[in-house]
């Protein structure tokens, strides 16, 4: 282990975001979230579990470990987030929450590079922090993707010499349209059976606006008229899960002011990660005395819209699909909003579509906001045995309900030359809606460039 100089010590965390001593100490070191950790199943190392992720916050917390120790910094670091401990731990732990402290006194405490500071305010301050200039970057790209310049600056080395090769290589197809929250209002087809605004974040908003607009179809169809909301922000989550809290609050505090509204029944999201984000509102904002209890009251309408239309029910008769699917859980869906069974309910809701369940669904494909950018080597081995227990289904299209995995699942089939498609599950019902009208809408869909 290296030891930290005297001089750059840091004892015990401190601060309104220090990890909850109490949840910390919750953890009783049974072990049984050690097979359901994607890092441990990987490394099968204590430390990379979060049994031994706790140990280490725990001997900071009482000063043993101090924070700047490069162990206990990687550690934080090669976490996923997925929480998939939280979903089979005995005693409650809410891992989510301390991990997140723990990287937000890491952010405070330890020095950045000139490289990291810039990216962290080019990114999160810059681009996220308002999504009028996020839409205008997607333009931007749409152009870069479409010009000769993108052959050329691959061509050049820059990429590599900046380090952005691998991400650049990430980059989903930006479309011509884009779903922009302008107030826009989509109204119920036959019996009206309540109005919600979409929640349209940022990556949801642009690369994956045609899930927004099957959202759409899908919602109509079903009695609710829809509402785009004005004034949304992105939630806040990488944000949050990249240590910078009062980032994720600001924005939070903006789509409260945004969506608060006693005339809208629900806020659907299609975006897991943007749906555990928003229903942790309270909690990021338990300490500010204005929002704390607006954020409860707008996180009790936040719905996924596979989880709020299992609830309601579907009004409408989907059409045949004669499609074998395997779904692909996205792990902030199943382990942070412990939403498992609607999705399968809606899919075998679809006439002749054969659902095939893959080995480890549930385990984390990688992506995890923008871990595989930071964590490329984890991340490629947990992408690897995600696809090999896809395809080992013979299913003809992966199915999954986020837009990260999408893209992680997306980039993984295309270096292996494969041209599987992956659609969102709200794309799937949406298809067959069109089936039940047009029979030429059954064929299979073409995969993305």
């Amino acid at each position: 282990m290296v030891t930290v100089p005297e001089s750059t010590r840091v004892r015990g965390f401190s601060g309104r975001d220090a990890p909850s001593f109490d949840l910390i100490r919750k953890c009783v070191h049974c072990g049984f979230c050690l097979p359901s950790c994607p890092t441990y199943r990987i490394t099968w190392r204590e430390r990379s579990s979060p049994r031994g992720r706790i140990w280490l916050m725990k001997s900071v917390a009482e000063g043993r470990l101090d924070l700047l120790d490069p162990v206990f910094a990687e550690e934080m670091q090669l976490c996923l987030n997925c929480r998939a401990c939280e979903a089979v731990c005995p005693s409650g732990v809410h891992y989510g929450q301390i991990l997140e402290a723990s990287r937000a006194q890491l952010v405070q405490h330890r020095p950045q590079s000139l490289r990291e500071r810039l990216y962290r305010v080019l990114g999160f301050r810059i681009l996220l922090g308002d999504m009028r200039r996020f839409r205008a970057a997607n333009k931007l790209l749409r152009w870069y993707q479409r010009s000769p310049v993108r052959m050329l600056v691959r061509r050049s080395g820059v990429l590599r010499a900046l380090g952005l090769e691998h991400a650049e290589a990430m980059l989903p197809t930006i479309p011509e349209r884009f779903v922009v929250p302008d107030g826009r209002f989509f109204p119920a087809e036959n019996e009206r059976r309540g109005r919600v605004a979409l929640f349209t974040g940022c990556v949801m908003s642009t690369a994956y606006a045609h899930v927004h607009e099957a959202t759409i179809r899908v919602l109509t169809r079903n009695g609710f008229d829809v509402v785009l909301v004005s004034g949304q922000q992105c939630c806040g989550a990488l944000h949050v899960h990249s240590g910078e809290p009062e980032l994720g609050r600001d924005l939070a505090r903006r789509n409260i002011e945004a969506l608060e509204s006693p005339y809208l029944d629900a806020i659907i999201v299609n975006a897991a990660g943007c749906g555990a984000m928003l229903k942790e509102y309270p909690q990021l904002l338990n300490h500010d005395h204005s929002y704390a209890e607006r954020a409860r009251a707008l996180a009790a309408k936040v719905r996924d819209v596979l989880e709020f239309l299992v609830e309601r029910g579907l009004t409408a008769q989907p059409g045949a699909l004669p499609w074998t699917v395997t779904y692909q859980e996205p792990c902030h869906l199943a382990h942070a909003q412990r939403i498992t069974q609607q999705p399968r309910v809606l899919l075998r809701a679809i006439p002749q579509l054969r659902l095939v369940e893959m080995a480890e669904s549930a385990l984390c494909c990688g992506s995890a906001g923008i871990y595989n950018l930071l964590q490329p080597d984890m991340a490629s081995a947990l992408l690897e045995r995600k696809l090999d227990n896809a395809l080992a289904t013979g299913a003809e299209v992966i199915v999954s309900a986020n837009p990260g995995c999408m893209l992680q699942l997306e980039a993984g089939l295309r270096a292996r030359g494969l041209r599987v498609p992956v659609l969102h599950l709200i794309e799937v019902l949406d298809r067959a809606y069109t089936a039940a009208t047009v029979p030429a809408a059954r064929a299979l869909p073409v995969a993305a460039e």
